[in-house]
């Protein structure tokens, strides 16, 4: 059974920083492609970020730019690294592992298996 298990969430103002952090359980972490998601009130949950296990990445149009996705194969550990945070990107952030291994980065929610609880992120203006 894998646990993905997010932290580095909270309350900044519009313009700040944050890195979400997400330790995953398990040896096979390597083996996976590894996405970042989120969701707002009201709304369904969206493709944020995404990095295959070789590290190629890909974003969402409207991060692009400002939000890095990383990955350290040795600690398990998977990034988002958000910069210059505007009110619109107040949501749920969740990570997930990818459904098989060696799969690419993808954008769609039902192409990963095992999510984590989510970490709140809150941007003021």
């Amino acid at each position: 059974q894998v646990q993905l298990v997010e932290s580095g969430g909270g309350l900044v103002q519009a313009g700040n920083s944050l890195r979400l952090s997400c330790a995953a359980s398990g040896r096979t972490f390597s083996s996976y492609a590894m996405g970042w998601f989120r969701q707002a009130p009201g709304k369904e949950r969206e493709f944020v970020a995404a990095i295959s296990r070789i590290g190629t990445t890909d974003y969402a149009d409207s991060v692009k730019g400002r939000f890095t996705i990383s990955r350290d194969n040795a600690k398990n550990t998977l990034y988002l690294q958000m910069n210059s945070l505007q009110p619109e990107d107040t949501a749920i952030y969740y990570c997930a592992r990818a459904s098989q291994p060696n799969w690419g980065a993808s954008r769609r929610t039902n192409a990963y298996d095992y999510w984590g609880q989510g970490t709140q992120v809150t941007v003021s203006s």
